[in-house]
């Protein structure tokens, strides 16, 4: 865990900037609460700050901003990550609807390696999931039209892209709901063999 992660724990339960931080149960993944600040009319929240964020384990600068959008409860997306040397931190908020988040350890020689760990995201709870390089990442719709917002620490490289089937018994991903709606692409990827060791830095 290091010194990173010590950090993290002096910030749990307290303020950083406008966000609180939990530390979730595999090694690295983080819980981000957006603190919001609103009266009648309305509020607003802070989805980045820099130096807040690091200390949660923000690697360093914005790559990419990208929105996604969802319009059938059931639906899952996932399971995708860039292979190093092209891996990649995100930072996944949802901003329209309710989401299962799931974030899959792939990084070779973690305590946590092909563990999950799955966090419901929605507009109303401002939850975010800081998801760092060496996870897979996918999320099931738990409402109709889900809006989401990506920060990615990398730009996205095509070369470098891969993915897990989200229903590989090898893993045992618990969705809420029936699994529906997947895209040809994530029906077919590969199951992991038991000669998969990992994603290397």
């Amino acid at each position: 865990m290091g010194r990173r992660q010590s950090a993290l724990e002096a910030l749990v339960g307290g303020m950083a900037g406008r966000f609180s931080f939990e530390p979730a149960a595999l090694d690295g993944l983080c819980v981000v609460t957006r603190q919001r600040r609103g009266d009648a009319r309305g509020f607003l929240s802070r989805l980045f700050e820099p130096e807040a964020l690091r200390e949660a384990g923000w690697p360093g600068p914005i790559a990419q901003i990208n929105e996604t959008a969802t319009a059938l409860k059931g639906t899952v997306r996932g399971m995708h990550f860039q292979r190093p040397p092209f891996a990649e931190a995100k930072l996944v908020s949802c901003t329209r609807g309710r989401i299962f988040d799931v974030a899959l350890d792939l990084r070779a020689g973690s305590p946590t390696f092909l563990r999950w760990h799955g966090v419901e995201l929605s507009d109303e709870n401002g939850r975010s999931l800081l998801i760092p390089p060496g996870f897979a990442h996918g999320f099931q719709a738990l409402s109709d039209d889900v809006r989401m917002i990506y920060l990615h620490s990398a730009p996205y490289t095509p070369e470098a892209e891969g993915g897990c089937d989200a229903c590989d018994p090898a893993f045992g991903i618990e969705w809420p709901l029936a699994v529906e709606n997947r895209s040809d692409r994530d029906r077919n990827f590969a199951p992991i063999d038991a000669g998969f060791e990992g994603l290397r830095p």
